[in-house]
């Protein structure tokens, strides 16, 4: 996924999976409320590939998150952006599907897809190690839901399963789904530092 924001030229397919958002928020007299319960509307499809896509559940744009009841209105929006907010956080999933599924696109289009134990780092001169590579100034917490999938790094990658858990802090990195399904991950992705 790009840093850019880019309005697809698809739309989401059937396959991809919706997702019940429940938003809890205060009433006029302090009590808790559930304020929103609706299948998010915000599923953006990825590389214009109808069967990769984001959701994006809700977002902040401070540290700390503002509660009060003026910031219970949806806060996300198409097109989506891949980090977060600067000094706030974001809370999606995305359904990866199989590599071979866009392999052949990404090849078409000039990327790289296969990946090589002993490539260098992109980002230290080298080839690519893998066609979506990216970093993000943020760090990522992970929960892989359902599949399996590879947390691939500038040096080494390990296989991640479903109810696995993963840190990402800032790291160059790509997802490689190897196996034949979909692969659906949950992320938060909080502003951080920038890396020097």
């Amino acid at each position: 996924m790009s840093q850019q924001a880019v309005r697809p030229a698809v739309a989401p397919g059937p396959e991809i999976r919706r997702f019940r958002v429940v938003v809890t928020g205060h009433d006029a007299d302090g009590n808790s409320v559930v304020a929103r319960d609706a299948t998010s509307p915000h599923v953006m499809p990825i590389m214009d590939q109808p069967n990769f896509a984001v959701t994006d559940f809700w977002k902040t744009f401070s540290t700390p998150a503002d509660n009060g009841p003026a910031t219970q209105a949806d806060p996300c929006g198409l097109p989506i952006q891949v980090a977060p907010p600067a000094g706030g956080s974001v809370f999606r999933v995305v359904q990866f599907p199989p590599d071979a599924d866009w392999a052949a696109k990404a090849a078409a289009m000039g990327g790289a897809v296969a990946i090589d134990e002993t490539a260098k780092s992109a980002s230290k001169g080298g080839e690519v190690r893998h066609a979506h590579m990216h970093r993000t100034r943020s760090i990522d917490y992970a929960i892989v839901l359902s599949g399996e999938i590879w947390a691939v790094m500038d040096v080494g990658e390990t296989k991640l399963v479903a109810g696995d858990m993963l840190v990402q802090r800032g790291t160059n990195h790509a997802w490689a789904n190897r196996s034949g399904e979909p692969c659906i991950v949950a992320f938060v992705l909080i502003d951080a530092r920038p890396l020097d």
